[in-house]
């Protein structure tokens, strides 16, 4: 049975980790600091100053702005925060932009003051802004978590500062007490009222995006075209999931319930797992477990590979759903952890080159790695300890791919980025 103090850590987690967003989380999270630097300034910027880590600039130049009229980059984030965004509502900031809103954000960009700069030595998920307006300048500085506002000044006067630590700030959350064996014992066992808000949330709002993106042509259309190919469950879920990114990536303004701070490792992690558990009759509470178990082992996983990186996202979601659909179809846990290995063990090395329209087509292919274990490992198949990266068991190998990931990939992210702003 699992222990009082590893339930309440992991009901923490869920419910710091599944909220949501509107729209991509890097342009939002500029969005929310240009919304925090308006509060702060009290009127129109002159100018603005930008200073981003590269994983921000990557993140936020080819996806496009939700609520922006179909607008891509940082400029137009930080500008639409500044212009119509409610900091109040962190990852929802643009959630009330109007048509007003997107006139005057068209004239602002014209004028061209919004100065983008690449800074270096700072964590993988960073945002300084420096607002100026007659006599007076504002900074915020957001670093480590998309909601993390970490200082706030203007002029000489520090107007708000907290703990960069942000999962002391937020619960007393600990995710080193996170591994596999205890996300099962949880998920099956443990109490979990204090999650299914947060669980039925994910399901409403990921399901209706998702819909939206099989109903609609968004981006490239990858979830109706893969839709298109067949009808078998396997193929839905896939579906599902791609044309979730396929609407979001390409701006529209429905809210995901994120995991990892990602909407797409959100939707990659949970409905794969929905669709399964339409195909087999599941019961809602055991849906909720399921969830609960996919979700905790997507972010065990990014806690080895931190918030951003070179490593796509989708690989580590779409490992997580694998498991907690073998759980749902009753395997052993042998079987889920082999589904694990085998999923992460062949696709670790899918990189990231930012948000975009493409990241649904990654989405699809993560997830078809993850099927592909699932029936390795039900056919008692695994790959070997020794080869590669593989180690001695599941947990092993994840803090392994974990290290690759987050010290490895550290050139790679590096060159991505210099190819993505040659001119």
């Amino acid at each position: 049975m699992i222990n009082d103090a590893i339930v309440a850590c992991y009901n923490n987690i869920l419910n710091s980790e599944l909220i949501e967003a509107t729209g991509c989380t890097e342009p939002i999270a500029l969005a929310l600091v240009g919304a925090v630097g308006k509060e702060a300034l009290k009127e129109m910027p002159e100018k603005i100053e930008l200073y981003c880590s590269s994983n921000m600039i990557k993140n936020c130049k080819s996806v496009t702005v939700p609520n922006s009229g179909g607008i891509k980059g940082m400029q137009a984030a930080v500008l639409l925060g500044v212009i119509g965004g409610d900091c109040h509502n962190m990852l929802q900031v643009l959630s009330h932009i109007t048509d007003k809103h997107r006139e005057q954000l068209k004239e602002e960009l014209a004028k061209n003051y919004v100065e983008a700069n690449l800074i270096t030595n700072v964590p993988t998920l960073y945002i300084l802004v420096k607002m100026i307006a007659k006599q007076h300048v504002v900074t915020v500085e957001l670093k480590n978590k998309h909601t993390h506002i970490s200082k706030v000044t203007k002029d000489d006067e520090v107007l708000f500062q907290q703990d960069d630590d942000v999962d002391l700030v937020v619960k007393h959350i600990d995710k080193s007490m996170l591994n596999l064996n205890d996300i099962l014992d949880y998920g099956e066992t443990a109490d979990l009222s204090e999650v299914k808000e947060a669980l039925q949330r994910q399901i409403d709002d990921n399901t209706a995006i998702s819909q939206e993106g099989l109903t609609n042509n968004w981006g490239e259309s990858v979830g109706k075209t893969i839709a298109s190919t067949g009808n078998d469950v396997y193929t839905r879920a896939k579906a599902a999931a791609a044309a979730g990114s396929d609407a979001r990536m390409n701006g529209c303004p429905m809210a995901v319930v994120i995991n990892s701070g990602s909407g797409n490792q959100g939707m990659t992690v949970s409905l794969p797992i929905i669709e399964f558990a339409k195909e087999y009759n599941i019961s809602q509470d055991k849906l909720y477990r399921a969830l609960a178990i996919g979700n905790l082992i997507a972010i065990y996983q990014k806690s080895f590979i931190g918030a951003l990186s070179a490593y796509c996202g989708a690989v580590s979601a779409a490992a997580a759903a694998g498991c907690a659909i073998a759980w749902l179809q009753g395997c052993s846990r042998e079987v889920i952890f082999d589904t694990l290995t085998n999923d992460i063990g062949s696709i670790a090395g899918m990189v990231c080159d930012g948000a975009k329209s493409s990241c649904a087509s990654k989405i699809s292919l993560a997830l078809e790695a993850a099927f592909m274990g699932l029936r390795m490992a039900k056919n008692k198949r695994v790959l070997r300890s020794g080869d590669g990266l593989i180690k001695e068991n599941a947990d092993a190998t994840v803090e392994a791919i974990g290290t690759m990931a987050k010290e490895g990939m550290k050139s790679t992210d590096k060159t991505i980025v210099e190819i993505m702003l040659e001119k």
